[in-house]
């Protein structure tokens, strides 16, 4: 395939250019223009911008050179990162952050439906990254499982460590979280540690727990006495999120903040879930119903909130 996802092209019969935001075919891809709509062409109706910058050409690339002493060698700092192409939100790219000391022989197959395809296979430097693999944002349920194979190799006096082999298959709620600055890049994404230290259990202090005195009660915050349980307030990562995973977050919100205005006997709170289609208002009147802490409850003021409130007073 000629092009890659994020490649910025220009339509030949057609005063129209835009991102490659899909490979459909050897011969077909989507192409997704300023206004925000995926145009499938044929690779012979395009043609690539010259002196126009890629995606990778704007990732700083770190020193290649590996430790020379022991003393600084570092053995840990693998990563999988996230990171959205910079000049359309449509495409993401995936790349493999290398903060050790070691060489490392990396492998990309994906799998879907038992079909298999190489995706990548090259040596990452040591203190460096590499761009691994790009997809459509819009296909994320429907993404690949991703399967990463790592060699470890170092000329110094080192007992390499055991080959990686792991398998992703990401779902809306692997980017739920907040963004982070991406080591190496000096850009934001998310981040996913690949070598994670191994648990060790200290079989003295597990046993001193047993006998260990109740903790105290956990202390609550105090609510206020408006909750807005719209997903924008929740997280500013919603735009990845299914509605079942977002209707999971608000719920689970909703009995948090429900218990500790219970713990802080609080004689009403207000909760804003919007009118949206009623499932959220639906879901919370049926566990306030369940609830035997719960006095009443009823639509808030309609003059200010419409039917998008419930005012609940407690007992």
């Amino acid at each position: 395939m000629k092009y890659k996802l994020g490649d910025f092209v220009r339509f030949v019969d057609e005063n129209m250019e835009g991102y490659v935001t899909r490979i459909i075919s050897n011969d077909m891809i989507g192409v997704t223009g300023a206004d925000d709509f995926e145009i499938p062409v044929l690779v012979s109706k395009v043609t690539s911008v010259h002196g126009h910058q890629t995606a990778d050409d704007s990732v700083p690339q770190a020193s290649n050179a590996g430790a020379s002493e022991d003393a600084n060698f570092k053995d840990k700092g693998i990563y999988l990162a996230v990171v959205p192409d910079p000049k359309t939100g449509a495409v993401v790219h995936f790349h493999l952050i290398n903060e050790t000391s070691y060489q490392l022989l990396l492998t990309l197959i994906s799998q879907q439906n038992q079909q298999y395809k190489g995706e990548f296979a090259g040596i990452i430097a040591p203190a460096s990254q590499q761009k691994i693999y790009s997809a459509p944002l819009a296909d994320l349920q429907i993404w690949p499982a991703l399967n990463l194979q790592v060699l470890y190799y170092t000329n110094q006096n080192k007992k390499t460590p055991d080959a990686l082999n792991i398998t992703e298959k990401f779902k809306a709620k692997d980017f739920a979280g907040s963004k982070k600055n991406i080591p190496l890049m000096n850009q934001q994404g998310w981040l996913i540690r690949l070598d994670e230290d191994e648990v060790v259990i200290d079989a003295e202090k597990l046993k001193e727990s047993f006998f260990k005195p109740a903790e105290e009660k956990q202390l609550v915050d105090k609510p206020t006495g408006e909750v807005d349980l719209h997903i924008e307030k929740l997280t500013p990562e919603h735009q990845f999120l299914s509605s079942a995973t977002i209707l999971n977050m608000q719920l689970t919100h909703f009995k948090k903040t429900l218990d500790a205005a219970i713990v802080h006997q609080l004689p009403e709170i207000t909760f804003i879930h919007g009118a949206g289609n009623g499932t959220l208002r639906h879901e919370l009147h049926k566990l306030l119903g369940k609830n035997n802490r719960i006095q009443t409850f009823m639509d808030a003021r309609k003059e200010k909130f419409g039917y998008g409130a419930t005012k609940v007073i407690l007992k």
